[in-house]
């Protein structure tokens, strides 16, 4: 079965889609242990990861080169794969790109927008391809929510079912509100993912530095379910501790050499 294939039958049948980012092998070995569905390696790689101060400027080799570690970390996890800010001007440009990815690595790949064309260029070249609208981080300089007029809201309807249309295998719906993402989900035939847009879509996707509470920001939209960022600071504060105290390395940590050889000495 297709991965498109299987996110359909998914949605068919109710079954909840469950996505999570993951930029390293580590990670996405985790991700892949605990029986996650999809892995996103999404261009929030560039602002909660490599220190970017913008989605805009991660490139296209940054997230081939993320790709590939996740692929060795999850050999069988399916992986989507963002298109870069600027990466998918033209058709012709997002077929082009989009191949490097799937060469790095991924299943399917993702941009941002209500623009058919680059569906149906990307689907002719045999490529799945996931849409994104509502809040589209690469172009949206204020994160905020999308959809709240009534007019905003037949707008993303009519976006989505025209990515439908076109062919997309999956469609990310960001910052929405609940009832124009339950409308646009029952809408198209394609399964949805949700991230703040409530809980009717057919699966939910979150950014996994939020989910394991590396910051100490608080989205509505997030669960944290650990504190990993607390953890790290207090595990590092107690190295340095104990280095400076000469409390590590301890007897348990060093090497002895063979007693024969000591005696030569």
């Amino acid at each position: 079965m297709s991965i498109s294939s299987r996110f359909f039958e998914m949605k068919r049948g109710r079954q909840p889609i469950t996505v999570l980012t993951a930029y390293d092998a580590p990670t996405a070995k985790a991700l892949a242990a605990a029986g996650i569905d999809l892995i996103l390696v999404g261009d929030s790689l560039g602002t909660n990861f490599l220190g970017y101060a913008s989605e805009q400027e991660v490139t296209l080799a940054d997230i081939a080169h993320h790709v590939r570690a996740v692929r060795r970390g999850a050999p069988e996890t399916p992986i989507l794969a963002d298109l870069p800010y600027a990466t998918y001007d033209t058709p012709a440009d997002a077929v082009a790109n989009a191949r490097s990815l799937i060469a790095a690595g991924a299943d399917m790949v993702k941009f941002e927008g209500a623009r058919p064309e680059i569906v149906r260029a990307l689907c002719d070249a045999g490529i799945p391809v996931s849409g994104h609208i509502g809040l589209e981080p690469q172009h949206h300089v204020e994160k905020r929510l999308k959809g709240k007029t009534v007019e905003a809201a037949n707008q993303l309807l009519a976006d989505a079912i025209a990515l439908d249309e076109a062919g997309i295998a999956m469609l990310i719906l960001e910052l929405i509100p609940e009832v124009v993402a339950t409308r646009v989900s029952r809408a198209i035939a394609a399964p949805t993912i949700g991230i703040g847009a409530g809980r009717e879509t057919d699966g939910q996707v979150l950014v996994i530095t939020d989910v394991l509470g590396y910051t100490d920001a608080a989205f509505r939209h997030n669960r944290r379910f650990a504190e990993v960022g607390a953890a790290v600071r207090e595990a590092a504060a107690t190295y340095v501790d104990d280095v400076r105290e000469r409390r590590f390395p301890a007897a348990g940590n060093v090497f002895a050499m063979p007693k024969a050889e000591l005696a030569l000495i």
